[in-house]
């Protein structure tokens, strides 16, 4: 059982694990994160050891993680397609293993989770938030593209057809206390009580003989998760609106302004995906 990696953070304590995504400074799914989340999800089906129940969290207060590198979408896919082979070789059928994962898992978010990095935490098992510091979209349809590894997927499911609707279509940024009341994630709580929350939940679970908790959680997924085909289609629904003129367009006017770079786009991207300016045509 190895859990080293160039891009996580770890630390075990009590049955614990702590993945802190450590890809500065935005934390983008690209080959090196998601490489290293491939791995970090083979090692905890093959050789868990003791883990229980995995954090995952960010080496930054600005950054979960902001979108997947939209500069690497074949490289980081083809990565993501190690954990399951050519067939399943999207991110959304890594995250849907990863939400099938034999541990509890639980997405500490502070700052901005969007796109692909909302859709990392959303194949958690659940997710709390700094009421000050978190920020959660899927700008996705601002570009003329949809949420591709399991957005549509969860939000559908966990904030019902209208609010869904609106999230996805909408593509704007909800702070943790909004999310909260959708939602889309379990609490927001004060930044100051995060970490101890979280930690005292994990370890709490992490004392729970494991049977009882695994058997729990395969049951509430068999329940609640999209079938494979749905998270397939998304993905393929995704690369093809990726790739037309006009997602194109607008993803380069908004690299021209600083997208993937950490600034006044990235901070503010739901409001950023709404200005583009097509010159009048």
């Amino acid at each position: 059982m190895s859990f080293a990696y160039s891009s996580i953070q770890t630390r075990q304590e009590d049955g614990v694990l702590f993945a802190t995504l450590a890809a500065d400074p935005l934390n983008l799914l690209g080959v090196d994160l998601v490489r290293d989340l491939v791995s970090l999800v083979g090692t905890l089906y093959d050789d868990p050891g003791d883990v229980r129940v995995v954090v995952i969290e960010s080496a930054s207060d600005g950054y979960f993680s902001a979108h997947v590198d939209l500069t690497a979408i074949p490289q980081y896919t083809a990565e993501a397609a190690k954990a399951g082979g050519p067939g399943d070789a999207s991110l959304g059928m890594f995250l849907y293993k990863l939400a099938h994962v034999p541990v509890i898992t639980i997405a500490k978010v502070r700052g901005r989770a969007r796109g692909g990095g909302n859709e990392l935490a959303l194949a958690c098992d659940m997710i709390f938030a700094s009421r000050e510091n978190a920020v959660f979209g899927q700008f996705e349809s601002g570009t003329g593209a949809l949420p591709g590894a399991g957005g549509v997927q969860h939000l559908a499911r966990r904030l019902g057809r209208t609010r869904a609707i609106e999230a996805i279509a909408g593509a704007d940024d909800f702070d943790a206390d909004l999310a909260e009341r959708y939602g889309w994630i379990n609490r927001a709580l004060p930044d100051a009580e995060l970490d101890g929350f979280v930690e005292r939940l994990a370890k709490r679970i992490a004392g729970f003989p494991p049977a009882g908790v695994k058997a729990a959680k395969r049951a509430v997924n068999d329940l609640t998760l999209a079938a494979p085909a749905a998270v397939r289609s998304d993905a393929a629904t995704f690369v093809g609106l990726v790739g037309l003129p006009e997602t194109q367009e607008r993803l380069t006017d908004l690299a021209n302004r600083g997208l993937q770079k950490p600034g006044d786009v990235e901070r503010d991207l739901g409001r950023a995906v709404a200005e583009f300016d097509d010159g009048g045509h």
